[in-house]
Parts: C-alpha cells; sequence; structure tokens
C-alpha cells in the first residue's frame, strides 16, 4: 500500500513537473524580478542605481498615472454596468425555446471575438475616421453638409469611442458563457416555478439568475482582469491619445516605462498593477466560496 502511495506520488510529480518549470519561468521569475527592478533606476543597459521606494512615490505624483488609473476603473466600471448586463439579457432571449434563429444570432454576436483585439481596432478605426467611415455616411445620409467628427481625435470623445469597440468586442463571448450556464439548469426547475404559478419575469429573477450566479462571477472576473490587462486595442485606435485621454495602465506601462528604456519605471507600474489584480482576486475567491456555501 506504501509503494503504491510512492508511486502514485512520484507518477503525479512527473506529470506537473514540466508545467510547474514552465509556468515557474514565465510566470513566477518575472514576477520576482519585477519586483526587483521597482527599487532601481535602470534603462536596461547601464549599471542598476537603487533608489528605494522613488519609483513608487513618483507614480503616485504623476497626474498622468492617477489618470491611467482612472480610466481603466471607467472601463471595468462600463464593463460591469452595461455590457455584462446586456449579455445576460441577450443569452436569456436566445435561451429561450421558443426563440428562432438561436444559432444565428450566438453567431452574430460572438463573431467579433474571433478577431484579434488589433484587428478590432483597425476595424472601430475605418468606422470612426471623419473622412471616409461609417460617422461620415451617417452623418452624409441625416446632416449634409455638417461637420463630421472625429471621436479618436477628441479628448472627451475618444475613450468612449474605445468603450464602444471594447463592449462590441467582448459582448459575444460573455453571452456565450451566460448560455453555457443556462444550459446547465434543468428545465425541471422551470416547470416546477410554472406549477406552482411563478410568471416567467418572475422565474427569471428569483430563480434563474440566482443559480446563474457562478457563471454571472466568472464572467464578472473576465471582465476585471480584462480590463486592468487593456493594451492592444487602445493601442490600435491611438495609442492611449490624443493627450492621455485613453490611457490604460498597460498603456502607460508601455509608453512611460519600456518605450522609454525605464525599466524600474515600467516595473513599478507592473507591481502596481500586479497588486491590485492580486486584491481582486482575493476578494474573487471569498465572492466565489460564498457563492458555493448558498
Amino acid at each position: 500500500m506504501i509503494n503504491n502511495r510512492k508511486q502514485t506520488s512520484l507518477l503525479v510529480i512527473l506529470l506537473l513537473a514540466p508545467a510547474l518549470i514552465i509556468f515557474s519561468f514565465f510566470v513566477v521569475v518575472p514576477i520576482f524580478k519585477a519586483a526587483y527592478y521597482s527599487f532601481f533606476k535602470w534603462n536596461g543597459l547601464t549599471a542598476m542605481k537603487f533608489i528605494g521606494f522613488k519609483n513608487f512615490v513618483d507614480l503616485a505624483n504623476d497626474p498622468v498615472f492617477l489618470q491611467a488609473i482612472g480610466h481603466t476603473l471607467l472601463v471595468t466600471f462600463i464593463s460591469l454596468l452595461i455590457e455584462l448586463p446586456l449579455a445576460l439579457l441577450c443569452a436569456l432571449i436566445i435561451s429561450n425555446k421558443n426563440f428562432k434563429g438561436a444559432v444565428a444570432f450566438r453567431t452574430f454576436f460572438f463573431l467579433p471575438y474571433a478577431f484579434s483585439e488589433i484587428i478590432s481596432g483597425i476595424i472601430w478605426q475605418f468606422i470612426y475616421n471623419p473622412q471616409y467611415g461609417f460617422v461620415k455616411a451617417i452623418y452624409s445620409f441625416f446632416a449634409p453638409g455638417a461637420p463630421v467628427p472625429a471621436p479618436l481625435a477628441n479628448t472627451s470623445t475618444v475613450l468612449w469611442a474605445i468603450l464602444v469597440t471594447v463592449i462590441w468586442k467582448y459582448f459575444g463571448f460573455h453571452m456565450s458563457i451566460m448560455i453555457a450556464g443556462l444550459q446547465d439548469i434543468p428545465d425541471d426547475v422551470r416547470e416546477a416555478a410554472k406549477i406552482d404559478g411563478a410568471t416567467e419575469s418572475q422565474t427569471t429573477r428569483k430563480i434563474i439568475i440566482p443559480l446563474l450566479l457562478p457563471t454571472l462571477l466568472v464572467s464578472i472576473f473576465f471582465s476585471i482582469v480584462g480590463s486592468f490587462q487593456l493594451y492592444d486595442i487602445v493601442w490600435a485606435m491611438g495609442k492611449g491619445g490624443p493627450a492621455n485621454a485613453a490611457e490604460t495602465l498597460v498603456t502607460y506601462l508601455y509608453n512611460y516605462g519600456l518605450k522609454i528604456n525605464k525599466i524600474g519605471y515600467g516595473s513599478a507600474v507592473a507591481v502596481v498593477i500586479f497588486l491590485m489584480c492580486l486584491v481582486f482576486s482575493a476578494f474573487y475567491g471569498r465572492a466565489m466560496l460564498k457563492s458555493e456555501d448558498r
């Protein structure tokens, strides 16, 4: 019996070892290296100079960094307030057995997620183009001769224009997750509620959505983590500009750290992003445990 346990343990270690080595090399080691570099002034070429917490102090005093945090939180808030409820509504409609063309609509809504972030950004860059984009076509039809706005060139509209792209890009992904969660709910639940006299809306609000809570928490996790990692679409649609009006945490990391060879400063930004995600993950883990206990 003891020998079997030892053999099983050895087999588990041998099977996990390659994955653990790769994970440690590409994830764990870079995290510790970034934390180490964040205490130095270093351009990646010359000798490193230890400066303690100065990089973090400079971050706290940089209005552009604080603006990037605000933009990232806004993306997160809009995703949770608009994107996920809209995805849930469409998932509920498409999952209805009386809804015809469910497969076609599901494919149509999921299609944008199949595009890469860069391609999605370029597509919407063309749409917003005031010279030959879709926005110009709309203005030419409804208001001929009126000046066509340039959403990506205006500091007051660029972030909102990018948010439309983000919702368009990831809406279908969250909808698909929720449809999968709805399909796991037995039909007996709905039938029992119907026998008890519950209306369709009451069944949805008081039974279906509470049962869908674990799936909703998964979508919330992906939405928040994705907001903190938002880079490609923003970069493709203006590199965080104009005038830092669409700067996010990751574009700030690149523009004010890696691009100008301030490796230590950029590492400090990476550490802050990591800590923010870590705090969120801790709260998320507690929420998941509470949902499982219910």
